[in-house]
């Protein structure tokens, strides 16, 4: 879902395109041999702007802007922001269930965007406002989001409910005026295994207000 999320080029984050154009690039040295690769490809393997920066497998100093807040610590590169969010920084509204970016539980908003908190790595996240659910309660306020939620009962279990209420959040912010239709559509990445999609129609409907057309 985050082919687009990129890094911080200021910092120690490494994005996937860098990283397989330079492991494929090492690849090549090693097989051929250095004096048998073209010379562009010589030249940018020496190219300090191209090259690759290796990092772990020991910690590396992480600081991420968490609903309004930076915050620093230390993470192996290969943790996920959801792992840097939860078991570093004990913000713990986003939630781990699939793992594998298919149900939305871990969302959260990076730079005003939602995406899968499990399926990005926290390097990837420096330099870029993250907000969690935490941020629609702030200051003792409920967001008008989780309280339609709460209004039309519609979160049940509550597990899969702060992915959905940062995700509708977002989709909100993006276009106020959208339809519920519009609405549900930005949710369909976002999974409630109890089922509760009637009360959840009924909280965006109510949050829609006049804009009730079908889009």
């Amino acid at each position: 879902m985050n082919d687009s999320q990129g890094h911080n080029k200021n910092g120690p984050g490494v994005s996937r395109r860098a990283f397989l154009k330079g492991s494929g690039l090492s690849a090549a040295a090693t097989a051929l041999g250095q004096a048998a690769l073209p010379t562009a490809v010589a030249e940018e393997l020496d190219d300090p702007k191209t090259a690759v920066v290796g990092m772990g497998p020991a910690p590396v100093q992480l600081e991420l802007t968490v609903n309004g807040a930076k915050v620093k610590t230390a993470v192996e590169p290969r943790v996920t922001l959801l792992d840097a969010l939860r078991n570093y920084l004990v913000v713990t509204g986003c939630k781990r269930v699939c793992d594998r970016g298919t149900c939305g539980a871990c969302t959260v908003m990076l730079d005003g965007k939602p995406v899968y908190a499990c399926s990005m790595l926290a390097l990837e996240a420096q330099g870029k406002p993250i907000q969690t659910a935490e941020s629609l309660n702030a200051d003792g306020k409920l967001d008008a989001v989780p309280a339609a939620f709460a209004r039309f009962d519609a979160q049940q279990c509550g597990f899969c409910t702060p992915g959905f209420v940062v995700a509708l959040r977002a989709a909100l912010n993006k276009n106020p005026k959208a339809t519920p239709a519009e609405v549900e559509e930005a949710l369909s990445g976002n999974i409630c295994r109890c089922g509760t999609y009637e009360q959840m129609r009924h909280a965006i409907a109510s949050l829609c207000g006049a804009n009730k057309r079908e889009g």
